[in-house]
């Protein structure tokens, strides 16, 4: 199969690109900067060089491959509104070109806003301000086979410097304490980055099927196991502060992430063996920069 990737020097796309590599699959990713596009290239990909305003040259690329996996997003939070309606408009650009064909279409988003434990059969957030799910929704009602990878909010590994939880790290380093809100009980959930990358590449083997999948190995963290852990790894004390402490990342530290993935596993045959959360955050290299 030959796969156009977005986002594949990130986090979780440069784990995509190598999962279908290493599978036999045949990559084209894109890149925005020369530097990014080399190591690309590297890898063993094809390189489109553009970025995700450059909307003829992402028509063209996934109107060349038989799949579509989009996981950019550009996550300056300063400007959220902004890069959720330009990830809206490049995924209607990826669809356009694989509309009336039968070729697939992952895109991702994630877990925020769903009940608590939620599964895929959950529908999205209406408030929120991500559009990517609602637009897969979109092209799947005009008969593309389009679906959602909804990413835990801890796509975890060593390595990773710039997730949600390598920032709680920052934000204890600065302030000399790990805090939790409230009593600390609401619940995130996890994924180990190779896992979440297979689990992409096992969607586009077993053909798009659903409309949903989970990436999520940990179900039910409590907020106060991981800010304990950040604790005894910084050897500072772990303690509840207002929401104040943690400004607008409140709503993320507060927030009840937790989510099955019983459906996923169960569709196709994933079974995440990467380290836990907890056991990542006991390494040295993870969060460090």
């Amino acid at each position: 199969m030959h796969v156009f990737v977005t986002g594949a020097t990130g986090w979780v796309g440069s784990a995509v690109v190598a999962d279908l590599l290493a599978a036999g699959h045949r990559v084209t990713g894109l890149a925005r900067s020369e530097q990014k596009a080399a190591a690309l290239a590297a890898s063993g990909a094809q390189v489109v060089r553009a970025s995700l305003d450059d909307h003829p040259a992402l028509h063209e690329a996934a109107g060349a491959a038989d799949a579509v996996i989009h996981t950019a997003f550009d996550h300056d939070f300063s400007r959220f509104a902004d890069n959720a309606a330009q990830d809206q408009r490049v995924i209607e650009v990826l669809g356009s070109a694989l509309m009336g064909s039968n070729r697939l279409l992952l895109v991702t988003s994630g877990l925020s806003g769903l009940p608590r434990g939620g599964t895929e059969t959950d529908g999205p957030a209406p408030v929120s301000p991500r559009r990517s799910e609602a637009a897969a929704i979109s092209l799947a009602e005009r008969g593309l086979r389009a679906a959602t990878v909804r990413l835990a909010p801890s796509v975890h590994g060593i390595g990773e410097t710039h997730g949600f939880v390598p920032m709680l790290i920052r934000k204890a380093r600065e302030t000399g304490v790990s805090a939790y809100l409230a009593d600390g009980r609401n619940r995130w959930s996890g994924v180990h980055r190779l896992d979440a990358a297979r689990l992409f590449r096992l969607a586009l083997e077993h053909g798009v099927t659903a409309s949903v999948y989970h990436a999520v190995a940990e179900e039910a963290l409590p907020f106060l196991d991981i800010a304990t852990a950040i604790g005894q790894r910084l050897g500072l004390p772990v303690e509840p502060r207002e929401r104040e402490h943690f400004g607008w990342f409140a709503a993320m530290a507060g927030a009840e992430m937790s989510a099955s993935s019983a459906r996923t596993r169960a569709l196709l045959g994933w079974h995440p063996t990467g380290p836990g959360l907890l056991a990542d955050l006991e390494h040295p290299g993870y969060g460090a920069g």
